[in-house]
């Protein structure tokens, strides 16, 4: 079988390599520097990304969390978008982008399939950008779980801009993931609250989902973030279980083994 092969292109963005199959999440690939003026909140790119558009090869599918954010789609994501044959993200999503873009809400279901006649089962999973009652403001997230058919294979999953919150413990009852991508930046803006995941929330995560590898994504690269991915080396080492942490080398293609469900399944 092969490994699951994630690399990290910077920010959200992450070449997931699955069963032949070639992933990208959140696609953004502007230069650093660069700056955005969105309706409440203008946002400030810190790093480019470790590879451009043109390195990456032919993608079978883009993984769009949302689309109304610059540090989800920035401008050159947007103009990838257009070499990919699918973009899977939300239905408000799919009506703006138009073309390949295809709505998924939660709990709906897809499926990719490859030239050789293999597949990959794709789910969308619920996400909420912010505390209660963001949602008016933040508009619809998703998030997704990876289902290979293999023997002895385990879901995956990436939870998009999502903070800590039923519908992410939601998904922990339903599948028994092997692999976890936390977005775990803190992202902060116009209120003195979090965004997407901060170490308190990917540690829940790491919780609920008891025996996944954690493998976060989104710590750095903007200026409203207000965590990293050290203070999650930090958090994690404290609390003793630092070895299921893997932090990224940005560029590297990094083989992820996911370990063997354990006989209980208390997160505690």
């Amino acid at each position: 079988m092969n490994p699951l092969r994630i690399t990290l292109i910077g920010g959200p963005t992450a070449l997931i390599e699955i069963d032949g199959f070639r992933l990208l999440t959140d696609p953004t690939f502007d230069a650093p520097g660069t700056s955005y003026q969105l309706p409440h909140v203008r946002l400030e790119k810190l790093a480019g990304p470790a590879l451009g558009a043109d390195a990456l090869g032919d993608v079978d599918a883009v993984l769009l969390s949302h689309d109304q954010h610059a540090d989800n789609l920035d401008n050159s994501g947007r103009d990838f978008l257009r070499r990919v044959p699918r973009v899977l993200t939300t239905v408000a999503g799919a009506k703006r982008l138009g073309s390949r873009a295809e709505g998924l809400a939660p709990w709906a279901t897809t499926a990719l399939t490859g030239k050789s006649g293999n597949s990959l089962t794709v789910i969308a999973t619920p996400a909420r950008h912010g505390p209660a009652g963001i949602e008016p403001f933040s508009g619809d997230v998703i998030g997704f779980v990876l289902i290979s058919p293999k023997p002895g294979s385990r879901p995956v999953y990436i939870s998009g801009d999502t903070v800590w919150f039923d519908g992410v413990a939601e998904v922990a009852r339903r599948f028994k993931a092997g692999v976890v991508l936390p977005f775990a930046g803190a992202a902060q803006t116009r209120g003195p609250f979090h965004l997407t995941m901060d170490t308190n929330d990917t540690i829940e995560t790491a919780r609920a989902f008891p025996d996944a590898v954690i493998v976060p994504l989104h710590t750095d690269g903007w200026a409203h973030f207000r965590q990293n991915a050290n203070d999650l080396r930090a958090s994690f080492d404290t609390l003793g279980f630092g070895g299921r942490l893997r932090i990224l080398e940005p560029g590297v293609a990094t083989a992820i083994e996911p370990t063997q469900p354990q006989a209980s399944s208390n997160p505690s």
